[in-house]
């Protein structure tokens, strides 16, 4: 068995998804802050040095767009509620049937914060993301889902790659018509281009089709009755809906849906159940299967550790999670809300840098 060295994939993922939860339970902007920084720094401090660009950087661009943009439509179209007010818009009166909607006004320091801190939380939930993006591979993510959901999974990941082929290719093509002197832009070009282009991705689907053959895919040779089937199909269902209405309770902190941390979980075991029933619709081998260990628990843990904090602490006191700008006053991180950040950092003791992989490997190499 292969020694773990990396947390897994699917590790990362998770540990992302907990912190996503996390900002989605704080509307505090000191907190939301600090929980960026943690995942900036994690990701910066283990993402591989052979990416050509950290999918990061895109995510960061996105969320300062979506706080820029929220911002925008609070100045604009935002509720003119009482304040410190900056300045004030010319505005235009609404008719009484759209009460509450307002086109300029004054503008309030109260109004702007209230912006950002909504802007903030999507933005740390792209954060999270983009630095599982970049801390794991999507593909491999995709190869280590349950049997159930192998046919997707197999589609998404030749989509993945052949959406970098077509770009290289086209690159490549338009490098050759230049070395000819031949046309790279207009309908003359984009002729030219395209059926190349078109040919090659043609040529790579018979090579792929045939490689899949070669592979086995799309055999079944397990037997499943059809009332196992039809079981974990049902199943599956069933949990997803229990956990989209669990998971909304959870995420909306209101006495809107009754028990909803408990059918949060109902959802999840059933989904788990299901999924468990279908695993062996696909029989699949891997020749190097990642390894998962204590590294993998204690990444993946990690973030929902976190979150868990997050909770308990708005439960011990609902001021140390939640703040409003009405009235103006600095938000408050109390010892319990700071832990679920400081928790947030532990991929970095259990996920070495590149520099101990490195090592070890070589390691390992000088002794076979």
């Amino acid at each position: 068995m292969r020694r773990e060295r990396t947390p897994h994939a699917v590790a990362w993922w998770i540990w992302a998804a907990g912190l996503a939860l996390a900002a989605l339970r704080t509307s505090n902007p000191l907190l939301l802050a600090l929980l960026a920084a943690a995942i900036v720094v994690v990701c910066v401090a283990r993402t591989p040095r052979d990416l050509q660009q950290s999918p990061l950087a895109t995510f960061a661009r996105v969320a300062l767009i979506i706080i820029l943009v929220r911002v925008v439509l609070q100045i604009v179209f935002g509720q003119r509620l009482p304040g410190h007010v900056l300045f004030t818009l010319p505005s235009v009166p609404m008719p009484s049937w759209a009460e509450g909607v307002s086109i300029g006004g004054p503008v309030s320091i109260e109004g702007l914060l209230s912006a950002i801190t909504g802007g903030l939380r999507l933005a740390v939930v792209l954060l999270a993301f983009g630095a599982a993006n970049a801390l794991a591979s999507p593909r491999a993510v995709l190869r280590s889902l349950p049997g159930l959901l192998h046919e997707v999974a197999v589609a998404i990941t030749v989509a993945l790659c052949f959406a970098p082929e077509v770009l290289a290719s086209v690159r490549r093509i338009q490098q050759a018509r230049l070395l000819r002197g031949r046309p790279t832009t207009g309908i003359a070009g984009m002729r030219g281009i395209a059926v190349p282009v078109l040919e090659d991705a043609l040529d790579r689907s018979i090579q792929l089709a045939a490689s899949m053959g070669a592979r086995g895919f799309g055999r079944r040779p397990v037997s499943v009755s059809l009332a196992r089937e039809r079981t974990a199909l049902a199943t599956l269902i069933l949990g997803s809906m229990i956990l989209l209405v669990g998971g909304y309770g959870v995420l909306a902190g209101s006495s809107v849906v009754p028990g909803a941390a408990w059918l949060a979980g109902l959802g999840l075991a059933a989904v788990c159940l299901g999924v468990g029933l279908s695993g062996r619709r696909a029989a699949r081998t891997r020749y190097r299967p990642a390894p998962v260990g204590l590294r993998s628990v204690a990444c993946g843990a990690s973030g929902w550790l976190s979150a868990l904090l997050v909770v308990i602490a708005g439960v011990a006191d609902a001021s140390s999670i939640t703040w409003s700008p009405w009235p103006l006053s600095w938000p408050q991180v109390t010892p319990l809300a700071f832990a679920a950040v400081v928790i947030a950092l532990v991929p970095l003791l259990v996920a070495p840098g590149e520099a101990r992989v490195a090592a070890a490997r070589g390691t390992k190499i000088a002794v076979s």
